[in-house]
């Protein structure tokens, strides 16, 4: 009689959470920052001259970043962070699927297997989590802030302020939530000048939330100027989504994605977090912006090459989901685990606008 570990292991969890995923919306962060694999703990990557170097700076990190000087480029070196957690499927849990299996009940069988695997796909969305919120932090705020294995860290992409005439902070009537007196397109206009004159690129992607592209939506001075170009007749304007893209399409060959996606923090609390924050409008260039580096876990570098103990399988790239029988007590364990941290070469080519402070 098959037992629970020929059902829940790693090869069988790592395929129903790949046809789970391919029905979900997927993450905007991994078009902006497309996986690469990594050996080891350590993130690399190499900046052309015409660039500014970016150095990353953790905190209460045992390895320091080193930066390397070369003639016309500069190499930048930190550690990845290391996320790992668990979850068991008891005693209990474990002689009732038995029970089940003897009595060869397979409909009851398959909602407690589906559940056991919904436990364990949810591990390892948690680690697509953590790298998504890392990088709509990167394109709002030029850093990491995160915690991992109970400590906290800072990667700041910017230690130096040097790219601080890319963040723009409004205040007073300039800010978007002032409808009535803010002009959203001269703040973009400029913004995008900024990057062009410095980079030679115009930045032609914006990400924001509702809440700021709502902003948008009601503000008199853009439904004015839609008015006064012929967008709509005898001086009325419903204004939609679609209006408000054309417009910002062809007033500043821009393309906004209003990225509203959540996450939650905890199993207990699950109030919905925005991955990208409110009130921030980010311009962005065309094409990628830099990578998701995924480092070598203990479990892939140890245990895949001896599976006789535990079996291991690599999910997206660097997410290991490995299942072991334990023995006192009696229970099969799935540990999902990851260390991952991106890049951003194109850093100088981004531009931040905090549209509203409280």
């Amino acid at each position: 009689m098959p037992s629970i570990y020929d059902f829940a292991n790693a090869e069988e969890i790592a395929s129903y959470y790949k046809e789970k995923q391919s029905n979900s919306i997927p993450y905007l962060g991994r078009a902006l920052f497309p996986r690469q694999k990594q050996l080891g703990l350590d993130l690399k990557w190499i900046k052309g001259a015409g660039g500014l170097p970016v150095a990353l700076t953790p905190s209460n990190f045992d390895a320091k970043p080193t930066l390397r000087d070369r003639i016309g480029f500069s190499e930048i070196e930190t550690e990845m962070p290391f996320f790992r957690e668990s979850m068991r499927i008891g005693e209990k849990d474990r002689q009732e699927i038995n029970n089940l299996m003897a009595a060869r009940n397979s409909q009851l069988i398959q909602p407690m297997l589906r559940n056991i695997f919904d436990d364990a796909a949810g591990l390892v969305s948690g680690a697509e989590v953590q790298a998504e919120r890392m990088r709509m932090q990167l394109i709002s705020s030029f850093a990491v802030n995160i915690e991992a294995n109970r400590k906290a860290y800072v990667y700041d992409y910017d230690p130096n302020d040097d790219l601080s005439d890319h963040m723009e902070t409004l205040t007073s009537t300039d800010m978007w939530s002032d409808t009535a007196n803010a002009s959203p397109v001269e703040d973009i206009q400029s913004a995008q000048d900024t990057i062009e004159s410095e980079t030679g690129e115009k930045p032609t992607r914006a990400v924001c939330t509702r809440k700021t592209f709502n902003y948008l939506i009601q503000n008199e001075s853009i439904r004015g100027d839609i008015i006064a170009n012929g967008y709509a007749s005898g001086g009325t304007l419903i204004m939609t989504d679609e209006i408000m893209r054309n417009y910002l399409s062809n007033k500043l060959g821009l393309t906004v994605t209003v990225y509203n996606k959540k996450y939650s923090k905890t199993v207990k609390n699950q109030s919905g977090n925005l991955f990208f924050p409110d009130d921030v409008f980010s311009l962005l260039p065309t094409g990628t912006l830099g990578n998701t580096y995924y480092g070598t876990t203990p479990e892939e570098s140890d245990l895949m090459t001896d599976q006789s103990n535990a079996d291991v399988q690599i999910i997206d790239t660097g997410i290991a989901v490995t299942t072991e029988l334990e023995t006192t007590p009696v229970n099969v364990k799935t540990t999902v685990s990851g260390i991952m941290l991106p890049s951003f070469e194109r850093i100088d080519q981004v531009y931040v606008l905090n549209v509203h402070t409280a």
